[in-house]
Formats: C-alpha cells, sequence, structure tokens
C-alpha cells in the first residue's frame, strides 16, 4: 500500500513538466489525483491514462488560470468529478504549481506580461488555496512551487522573480495561519529543470547543457523527477513536523 494511499491530491498545472512528474508520483504513491490544466486537455488526458497505466487513479480538471471565474472554475469541476470517484469532495493535498515565465529585463517587460504573471503565479494561487480550505481536510498539506530565482538574481526573469518572492511569504504565513488545523504549508525551489518551458534553448544544446549543468554543485541538469521526489516527501507523514519552509531544489546552483 503506497504512502498516500487514501488520501486525494489536486496538482494545478499538472499536464506537463514539474507539474506532470509531480502528478505521477503522487498518483504512484496512492492517491487520488485530480490533474488539473489550463490549455491543452490531451497532455491532461495522457497524464492521467498513465497513472492509471500504473494501477492508480485520477481524472482532469480544467480552468485556465488568469481569467474570469478561474477559481470557481476549477473548483466546480474538482467537486463534480471527485465525486464520482470518491464519494466526497474532501482534499488532504493541495499543489500548487500552475505558473508562466515571462522573460525580459525590466526595461523590456510590458505591463501586460507583468499582470498575467501576477494573476497567474500569484492571485491563483491565492484563491484557490482560499476556496480549498473548506475542502482540506485538518493534517493536510500545502505545497506551493517557488523558484530558486528567488535566491538567484536572474535579470532576465525579473517579474517572474518577483512573483515567486511573494509565493514564499504566502507559504510561511500560510503556514502560521494554518498550523492550528494541523496543516502543513511549505514551498519547493526548483533551478533549472529540463522542462518544455526549457526545451528551446536547453534540448539539443551541447554548449547550453553543459553551462546548465557547472551552475548545480552535482554537475547535472536538474529532472522534473527531482522536484517530484521532494513534493512527494513533503506531501507524506514523514513531512508531519516541516512547516513554513522553502526547500532549495537547485541541486547546489551557485553555491
Amino acid at each position: 500500500m503506497g504512502a498516500l494511499a487514501g488520501k486525494t491530491a489536486l496538482v494545478t498545472g499538472g499536464s506537463r513538466g514539474i507539474g506532470r512528474a509531480i502528478a505521477e508520483r503522487l498518483g504512484s504513491d496512492g492517491a487520488l489525483v485530480a490533474v488539473h490544466y489550463g490549455r491543452n486537455g490531451a497532455a491532461a488526458d495522457e497524464v492521467v491514462e498513465t497513472i492509471r497505466a500504473k494501477g492508480g487513479a485520477a481524472f482532469m480538471v480544467h480552468s485556465e488560470l488568469g481569467r474570469a471565474r478561474d477559481v470557481e472554475t476549477l473548483w466546480e469541476s474538482y467537486d463534480r468529478q471527485v465525486l464520482e470517484h470518491s464519494g466526497s469532495t474532501d482534499l488532504d493535498i493541495l499543489v500548487n504549481n500552475a505558473g508562466i515565465t515571462p522573460r525580459g529585463e525590466i526595461e523590456e517587460t510590458t505591463a501586460e506580461a507583468f499582470d498575467e504573471a501576477v494573476a497567474v503565479n500569484m492571485r491563483a494561487p491565492f484563491f484557490v488555496t482560499q476556496h480549498g480550505l473548506k475542502r482540506l481536510r485538518d493534517g493536510g498539506r500545502i505545497i506551493n512551487t517557488s523558484s530558486g530565482a528567488t535566491r538567484i538574481a536572474l535579470t532576465d526573469i525579473i517579474a517572474y522573480a518577483m512573483t515567486k518572492g511573494a509565493v514564499d511569504a504566502f507559504t510561511f504565513t500560510l503556514a502560521k495561519a494554518l498550523g492550528t488545523r494541523g496543516i502543513t504549508v511549505n514551498s519547493v525551489a526548483p533551478g533549472i529543470i529540463d522542462t518544455d518551458i526549457n526545451a528551446s534553448w536547453l534540448r539539443g544544446n551541447a554548449a547550453a547543457e553543459e553551462s546548465a549543468a557547472a551552475l548545480s554543485a552535482l554537475g547535472r541538469v536538474g529532472r522534473p523527477e527531482d522536484v517530484a521526489d521532494i513534493v512527494a516527501f513533503l506531501a507524506s507523514d514523514d513531512a508531519r513536523w516541516v512547516t513554513g519552509q522553502n526547500i532549495d531544489a537547485t541541486g547546489g546552483s551557485q553555491l
């Protein structure tokens, strides 16, 4: 029996990259996984089928974050489908992973790009969590995806770094607010990970991969599974005494 057997998890941005790895890992640990997606339903369906093929249980939840009624739509979709699978709308694990990465120095960042980053990376996790609290069981887990960019100054993603700094503040403040319910709240901060988002400049470019790997004390580029395994720990009972923390998942980048 898996460590998360009998638990229900929701992973936002669960159709690709780090989110996909998280969803599949939680599914393999026995959780019923709600795989949220914004635009790519085919990718989300593939994740669900992968989890089921390995003996797990999962379903898709659709909502395009950063749009009108995004949070309401997400939870309406979750409630409707989770009832069919478990007979309850209760939730044990919420992973706020969905995010976007606007690129540009401060002089190049438009108000539109900044506002969209705030809407998806900051506003959505806040209100997804707010609306989810009545569903989240006491003793539950909230895990937020932050970024190594809150520690390492990367000037070409300055707006993104600001939004992830807000996620860190949200994490430790929420941990204090929910502690009396036994709910732990932590964030995980990945570095450079080999995902579709980084594929255009990383994959097939030996020089770029070598340069990215050199940033890590461990001498390689991160994989989505590296982050997913940390999330799985934080979601488990083994992490019951860890809350309000930002876990560096950069492989020791720029130490």
